[in-house]
């Protein structure tokens, strides 16, 4: 950046102040960017990406968020397309996840069995499938396929996905099947997601269909073949990188570790900005750089991890050269528009103080959130070449033996992760964290951390493994998981997009709004940007 340009923007009136440099703020802020209006981004934390982010264990640079993309409608596709970066596009192991269950015989040992393929976030299409026998066992499957010949009692008007699976397959499909997967997935119980959030369609089909196993192989014959999901060669953060180019490119002003306090409107058009003067001494290790008042829930997509005093801070792209650090900015930031992009709390909290109608949003059922602990594992483990349980596993709740509610086994999962690892050398990562529950690692040191991650893979995979296996070990702690598609999720959103479309020169996204995953979040992301894009170019 120009000295001529940097005194102009630390004296002038910004086009567009993003707040929150997460995937959602940096989307959005390119999308400013690309028709010529000044755009400066403000990251509270250290980094940019949120849960795009990365780390280094035993050599090799790995995921420690996200690890894929949802390809339905196309959505990250095209913008991954659009930034240079599809020959870097690839699709997971085919073989699929399996499923850790407890015994429905008291006291009889784990059951492990692949993941039935024809459903819906575990619904089957197909009760008396094999597949779908070997986890809930004929009479289960007897059960659910009673789906058929039961009337459609309310149409279109479930809300709860686990209320709904419970009335129509029953119990064993419920917690054997689902379950696992909502817990993998949304962080949540199926009780507590609304139907129509996580799954588009299905109250449609099933009034169609008649029955939920009908709708839900009605709504997979309509989906594209293939894999659901994809991921990038070198790992996801890979896309905050290309991003963070393309702000340089358009000359975007990003500003790290700047906490913004406040936002208000003036008599005149432009907004103001509040940043929290800079700390002189640096933070505690175990804290996320946030503001207390957005510790408080944290959606999945735009949260900080934190790290183990260990282990290496996750990269994805941080501040560059021409860039401001937050001690060189003025107090206050004038700006013609503003877009939130930070977690929810925090959003509230800087919208609440706009007005009644933006103060009521707090008071809104909003679902509590939920902490998550990830632990990944290098090991020289040649007896996992034969990739037992398939890419990964979920672990219902109460299978004996096992804490952690999900495995990915990384190397199985994506042939270059498998490349760069080596023979022989395999990754796995483990996920805790159930809704409802306390973090099970919250007062465990590193050392009984990762003891526990290891005797949790070995339940989990069938085989032995031991501390002496290890090559690298990383912690990372993602503060207070949020489901933005528990019950109720549609009206809160309805209701806080009609606050803030009653602000002028306000704007607000991010996944606790758009949903969980890129293939909202984009989408979203690049709305919320095309509607001030228009009205800058207008005014």
């Amino acid at each position: 950046m120009s000295e001529a340009l940097r005194g102009e923007r630390m004296s002038g009136v910004r086009d567009v102040v993003v707040i929150g440099g997460g995937v959602a703020g940096l989307v959005a802020a390119r999308e400013c960017a690309r028709v010529g209006l000044s755009v400066t981004v403000l990251e509270a934390g250290t980094d940019l990406g949120g849960a795009l982010a990365s780390h280094e264990v035993a050599g090799l640079t790995l995921d420690s968020g996200a690890e894929s993309f949802a390809v339905r409608r196309n959505a990250v596709a095209e913008f991954i397309e659009g930034l240079g970066l599809s020959d870097r596009v690839v699709q997971p192991n085919p073989a699929g996840a399996w499923l850790y269950l407890p015994s429905e015989r008291p006291g009889g040992a784990p059951v492990s069995a692949p993941m039935p393929r024809a459903g819906v976030l575990g619904i089957p299409g197909s009760p008396l499938a094999e597949d779908v026998r070997r986890v809930i066992g004929w009479s289960g499957a007897m059960r659910a396929w009673l789906d058929r010949l039961m009337p459609v009692l309310t149409i279109g008007r479930e809300h709860s996905l686990g209320e709904l699976v419970r009335k129509r397959m029953g119990r064993r499909v419920l917690e054997r099947l689902v379950e696992p997967v909502t817990a993998g997935v949304y962080t949540s119980s199926a009780d507590d997601l609304e139907v129509d959030v996580v799954a588009p369609g299905l109250n449609a089909a099933l009034t169609v269909t008649g029955s939920l196993s009908g709708a839900v192989l009605s709504l997979r014959s309509a989906a594209p073949a293939g894999s659901a999901v994809a991921g990038l060669r070198g790992g996801m953060a890979g896309l905050v990188a290309a991003l963070r180019s393309e702000l340089d490119r358009f000359d975007v002003e990003v500003v790290t570790e700047a906490v913004v306090t406040r936002i208000r409107p003036t008599p005149a058009e432009p907004w103001q900005v509040t940043i929290a003067p800079r700390p002189e001494a640096p933070e505690e290790p175990g804290t996320s750089g946030t503001p207390d008042a957005a510790e408080a829930q944290h959606p999945a997509e735009t949260q900080h991890p934190v790290q183990a005093p260990h282990a290496p801070v996750p990269q994805a792209a941080t501040a560059g050269p021409g860039d401001l650090e937050a001690g060189d900015l003025p107090e206050t930031l004038s700006a013609r528009f503003v877009i939130l992009a930070t977690p929810g709390a925090q959003a509230l909290a800087l919208i609440a103080p706009l007005g009644p109608q933006q103060k009521a949003l707090g008071a809104l059922h909003w679902p509590k959130p939920t902490p998550i602990e990830l632990a990944t594992l290098v090991l020289a483990a040649p007896e996992l070449d034969t990739h037992p349980r398939g890419t990964g596993v979920l672990v219902a709740a109460g299978a004996p033996g096992v804490t952690a509610k999900a495995l990915t086994h990384v190397t199985a999962k994506w042939d270059w992760v498998a490349a760069e690892a080596g023979p022989g050398v395999h990754v796995l990562r483990l996920s805790y964290g159930r809704a409802g529950k306390k973090n099970p690692g919250a007062l465990l040191t590193d050392d009984e951390f990762l003891a526990l991650a290891l005797a949790d893979a070995s339940a989990i995979l069938g085989t032995p493994l031991s501390a002496g296996q290890l090559l690298g070990f990383d912690r990372t702690r993602w503060g207070d998981a949020l489901s933005p598609a528990t019950v109720g999720a549609r009206d809160r959103v309805d209701q806080v997009r009609r606050a803030v479309a009653a602000l002028e020169g306000l704007e607000v996204t991010g996944a606790w709004l758009s949903g969980t995953g890129l293939a909202s979040v984009i989408p979203d992301a690049l709305a919320t940007a095309g509607r001030t894009r228009r009205d800058a170019l207008v005014h």
